[in-house]
């Protein structure tokens, strides 16, 4: 691909996101993630995404708290997700 058809595909499926900050918050993330470097916009990136399944997964638990599963609700055999135990075969002498 080239630098052209990178930068459409970027415009096409990234939206940008202006936030501001505390002049603390700023020094830290400056030391982390400088704002020269690309990796700023992906530290940022990978925050909100770990903030949004955070989210996602207090949301299930609750879920299940409010309407927990029963083992009548079970339609699989767990001991299908055992790992099963290693055999340790003896090697023959020669």
């Amino acid at each position: 691909m080239t630098v052209a058809g990178v930068a459409s595909w970027w415009a096409l499926h990234m939206k940008q996101l202006q936030i501001e900050v505390d002049e603390d918050t700023f020094k830290v993330l400056e030391q982390i993630a400088p704002g020269r470097s690309r990796r700023r916009s992906a530290f940022i990136r990978a925050a909100i995404q770990k903030a949004i399944l955070e989210s996602r997964e207090r949301a299930t638990a609750e879920a299940y708290r409010r309407v927990p599963d029963s083992a009548a609700d079970a339609w699989f055999d767990p001991r299908v997700w055992e790992p099963e135990p290693l055999v340790h075969r003896r090697r023959r002498r020669r």
